[in-house]
């Protein structure tokens, strides 16, 4: 609690890239991490806000994400936001039965006012 921090609130708060540097020989790991973006009705009505969903790799972490957006893009997200999907029995529309869908990770990439990404 900050009763009897001497902190305020605006010093606490900070940019996901200040966190935690990452090295600059991740230049190969970070042309993976963005795989495509995630296009569905929801994710493009929340593009208009600021909002980018990205699907991304099972090992990504926020920090790989926020560098690749920032390298492959040229913004600076203010935030990010990973979703891990879990797998789904789907028909196989055959005597078999059902199968399974594979799980998916997609990661919410809020830019600040005014920034955009063009795919």
């Amino acid at each position: 609690m900050p009763l009897f921090s001497s902190d305020t609130k605006k010093s606490k708060k900070e940019s996901v890239r200040s966190k935690q540097p990452v090295s600059k020989n991740d230049d190969g790991r970070l042309a993976n991490v963005l795989i495509a973006p995630w296009l569905s009705e929801k994710a493009l009505l929340s593009s208009g806000s600021g909002v980018y969903v990205f699907q991304i790799p099972a090992d990504a972490t926020k920090l790989e994400v926020a560098a690749a957006v920032e390298k492959i893009y040229k913004v600076t997200p203010r935030k990010v936001h990973v979703a891990n999907l879990p797998a789904k029995s789907v028909s196989l529309r055959t005597r078999r039965g059902t199968g399974t869908r594979a799980r998916r990770h997609k990661a919410y990439v809020y830019l600040a006012k005014g920034d955009s990404i063009e795919f």
